[in-house]
Order: structure tokens, then C-alpha cells, then sequence
């Protein structure tokens, strides 16, 4: 296995993470803009006021999605663990 190779499987591994936490992250950050948006409007300072609307966000889109990213990553895996035989020998 050389340098190539394993700068190869880095990427790739990098680009899989992006992808399947990109659903996930977008929809926290989209709820958290809003709720802090309503906050300024509302001039209500509560702090604890944003983690509730986020978790149920995360919540949705990992019952939405999860399935998805889950084969995603089992895919992921199951190519890297039959890509050693051939790496190593």
C-alpha cells in the first residue's frame, strides 16, 4: 500500500463524513437561525429556548434520513474492509 493509496482512502473517508453529517448539520443550523432570528424580534433572552426546537429538528431529519445514512455508511465500510486483501498482498 502506498502513499497514493492511502491519501485516497483519507478523501474518501473525509467526503463520506461531509456527506452524510451535511443533512443533519444544515438542518440544526437552519433552526437555530430562525429561532435566534425570533428571539431578536421577540427580545426574548432565554437561552434554553433554542435547544428544544433543535433537538426536534435533529430528530425529524435522523428519522428521515438515517436510513440513508446508514446505508451510506455500512456501503462505506463493507468496500473499505474487502479493499484490504488487495491492499496488503
Amino acid at each position: 500500500m502506498d502513499a497514493q493509496q492511502v491519501f485516497t482512502a483519507g478523501q474518501q473517508g473525509l467526503y463520506l463524513l461531509l456527506l452524510v453529517s451535511a443533512p443533519l448539520l444544515l438542518a440544526v443550523l437552519v433552526v437555530g437561525l430562525v429561532v435566534s432570528v425570533f428571539q431578536a424580534a421577540t427580545q426574548i433572552n432565554e437561552a434554553t429556548l433554542s435547544f428544544v426546537p433543535k433537538i426536534v429538528a435533529a430528530v425529524a431529519v435522523l428519522a428521515f434520513a438515517g436510513p440513508w445514512m446508514m446505508t451510506t455508511l455500512v456501503e462505506y465500510l463493507q468496500r473499505t474492509l474487502q479493499s484490504i486483501p488487495g491492499a496488503v498482498g
